[in-house]
Formats: structure tokens, sequence, C-alpha cells
């Protein structure tokens, strides 16, 4: 299976026809957060697949532009502490990152991210019951806490993340969030079961599962 994940940055030639010329035969779109939903929208439109996302803290509330208001990206499946199933694929999602201020939206305390985690696993561990494996795609904002992440506060990994990874261990967990200037700046990190990927700006990846 081949996806196109994206979080933080518009890419142009993503948002452009340009887009079937580079990226092709992907079977679906993973959304990692701080992106417009239009442009979230532009992409599965031009390449007919479906789209998994979560909301990143730099994303609106409601997103006005000529065609409306819009509260998510139109055509895509909302994963925060949901579980979903896209054919023989098991995908779960948790959004936002810590709270670093009270005006700012999707952010949430140590406590609320715990909660938010704790929320999946019922449907974890029924899935581990029935087939065998708890979750293949976990999609977060955030990083997990000491991969990927900065030392700041705003841009701190999610403790509860790292539990959940170990725990459940999902094939892959993508992630957004903390930028990359450096061409040796470390994006995808092997935790144990799972892949852990910094998605900023974008990455097309086979998924081996």
């Amino acid at each position: 299976m081949k996806i196109l994940s994206v979080s933080d940055k518009v890419i142009p030639f993503l948002y452009s026809p340009e887009i079937l010329e580079k990226i092709h035969d992907v079977d679906l779109v993973i959304a990692c957060g701080d992106l417009p939903y239009y442009y979230q929208e532009y992409i599965i439109k031009k390449l007919r697949v479906p789209l998994f996302f979560v909301r990143g803290n730099h994303d609106p509330v409601v997103e006005y532009d000529a065609n409306g208001e819009r509260k998510a990206p139109r055509g895509g499946k909302d994963l925060h502490r949901r579980v979903v199933y896209q054919d023989e694929l098991i995908l779960a999602g948790v959004e936002g990152c810590n709270r670093y201020n009270r005006q700012g939206n999707f952010q949430y305390t140590t406590a609320e991210m715990w909660m938010n985690v704790f929320r999946l696993v019922p449907e974890l561990l029924i899935n581990r019951l029935l087939y065998g494996r708890a979750l293949d795609i976990f999609v977060t904002h955030a990083a997990p806490l000491g991969i990927h992440d900065k030392p700041d506060w705003t841009h701190r990994g999610i403790k509860a993340f790292n539990w959940l990874i170990r725990v459940f261990k999902p094939k892959y967990h993508f992630h957004g969030h903390n930028h990359v200037y450096k061409l040796d700046t470390i994006t995808e990190t092997q935790v144990g079961e799972t892949l852990v990927i910094n998605t900023y700006g974008y990455k097309v990846k086979d998924l081996e599962l």
C-alpha cells in the first residue's frame, strides 16, 4: 500500500495540476495537521483517494473562503479519538499538541492527552482479539516524547503517545508539528515494532503491512 502523508507546510506542486505528474497510484492520504482544509480537499479531489486527518494547533475552528465555511476538509475522515477501518487497514489518531496558551485551538494538557489516548483503548483491545493486532497506523499532530520533538513546551512530545506505541505496537506512527529545516534532520525512527515518521511537508511511503 502506498500513501501520501502531509503536514504543516503547503507544497506548491501538491496544490496544482502538477500533482498528477509527480504523485500517482497512492491508495490514501494522511494529513497530520496545520494545513488549510481547502488544500487537503484539493489533493484528494485530484488523486481520488480517501483522506484521513487530525487537526494541528494552528488549524482554525472554522475556515472561510469563496465556497463558504468549513470546519474540516470536506470528504475527509477525522481520526481524533477514533478508530477507523479502511479496507483491511486500522487507523486511529489524536489531534493537537501541548497546551501552551489559553487562546489556541486544539491544545491539551498532559492529563487531557492521556484521556485522548485512553479513549482509543477499548476498541484497540477488541481489535487485538478479533484481528490479532490492535492498530496499523497511528496518526497525530505532535510527536512522541523524545522522538523528533524539541525541548520547548510547545513542541515537546507527548508521553501518552510513547505508551500507546509501546503497548499496542502500530506498524507506523505519522506525525507533524516539528518543522524540518536541515537536510540531516532525522525524520524516521524505529521504536520497537513502530516506525515513527515526521511527515513535515509531505512524504510518499510504501507501507509494509
